[in-house]
């Protein structure tokens, strides 16, 4: 979890991870965009092999939902 933190911090231009934990709920980010969820996508893709269909990420509210959803998915 904590490595997947480190990663979905990095999809941002400036995110300390400190301000990131797994009860974040990451759409209230101000930072949070269109485009970053995009980058998240891709993070995972890349980092994991799991293709996270739009529909199935907009599920998730925390990280560590989204976490979660990645897992069930290796």
């Amino acid at each position: 979890m904590e490595k997947f933190i480190e990663l979905f911090a990095e999809q941002f231009d400036e995110m300390d991870v400190a301000r990131l934990n797994p009860e974040t709920r990451f759409r209230e980010l101000e930072e949070w965009s269109s485009l970053v969820a995009l980058l998240v996508i891709t993070m995972v893709d890349e980092e994991y092999g799991v293709v996270l269909p739009p529909e199935e990420m907009r599920k998730a509210q925390t990280i560590q939902e989204l976490f979660d959803l990645v897992q069930s998915k290796l």
